[in-house]
């Protein structure tokens, strides 16, 4: 029998932030997915919790499955869940981050989505106080995915069988590998997705990536640098000087979005020059 959906949870030693996400997966009114929780051998009583839980909200043992096991970091553990999934999507909330509400996932697949990705907002919390929200866009453009402002993992389902065309998370970065994905995936290789104004999650701002100014820094440069051809992000990096231009070029991140915005870049350098 197939699965819609596999949530899939990382933790390491947050034992008050994992009890709280897990009460928001247990809560859901939608039913059909499976719950995996990959704990990376916490020391505090993460364990403890899990098992108290699954005592608490026993319709779920037959859905739960978890782990708890020393791995290389974030993206280790997030790939650790998806190797096990069974689900038709994948989706990612880490402990300390929570469902806006009881019926997100009734919400979402109850629009019968079929696209490879499909995406909400993002609540942005800070000791369980909202300070921002992040909103998608029907239409992304490589501004969108080059800022990272608009798909996050939080707040996105992702068809399982994406990590199995395209590889699972880049375990060599901390911080970037998510998007690495995101500009890939819907970027490089125009996969079809789909923006529903639902506020999916509330994330807790108190982790890693928010911390991690500068490695955040060189793991996007070195991700650009890595797909994107040299000359390409060259001319890109001009044009996004004129990025109030950008809403008339709503081209997704295709090789040839890429070459006709070369092509602009060069222009204003053209211009340029003769002024």
């Amino acid at each position: 029998m197939s699965i819609k959906l596999s949530v899939i949870t990382i933790n390491y030693n947050d034992a008050a932030g994992l009890r709280h996400t897990m009460e928001s997966v247990f809560n859901q009114t939608f039913s059909d997915f499976e719950y995996i929780v990959i704990d990376g051998a916490s020391t505090d009583a993460s364990c403890d919790i899990i098992k108290e839980l699954t005592e608490t909200y026993p319709a779920f043992n037959s859905r739960l499955q978890w782990i708890s096991e020393p791995d290389n970091g974030i993206y280790h553990a997030m790939n650790k869940g998806i190797v096990r999934a069974q689900g038709e999507y994948c989706f990612f909330l880490n402990s300390g981050d929570y469902f806006t509400s009881d019926m997100v996932l009734e919400s979402v697949f109850s629009v019968c989505p079929t696209e490879e990705i499909v995406f909400g907002n993002l609540i942005v919390c800070l000791d369980e106080k909202v300070v921002g929200k992040i909103s998608g866009k029907k239409e992304l453009s490589f501004l969108d995915l080059y800022k990272s402002d608009v798909v996050k993992h939080q707040s996105s389902f992702i068809k399982r069988n994406l990590f199995e065309t395209y590889g699972l998370y880049n375990e060599n970065l901390r911080i970037v590998a998510d998007w690495e994905f995101f500009l890939v995936t819907i970027g490089l290789k125009n996969v079809s997705y789909r923006y529903l104004n639902i506020d999916i999650a509330c994330f807790d701002n108190n982790g890693l990536s928010n911390n991690s100014g500068e490695i955040t820094k060189e793991e996007r440069s070195m991700t650009l640098r890595k797909h994107i051809p040299p000359m390409m992000l060259a001319d890109y990096k001009i044009f996004e000087r004129y990025k109030f231009l950008e809403p008339a070029f709503s081209y997704r991140l295709t090789l040839i979005g890429m070459r006709v915005l070369a092509k602009i870049a060069k222009e204003f350098r053209r211009l340029g020059k003769q002024q």
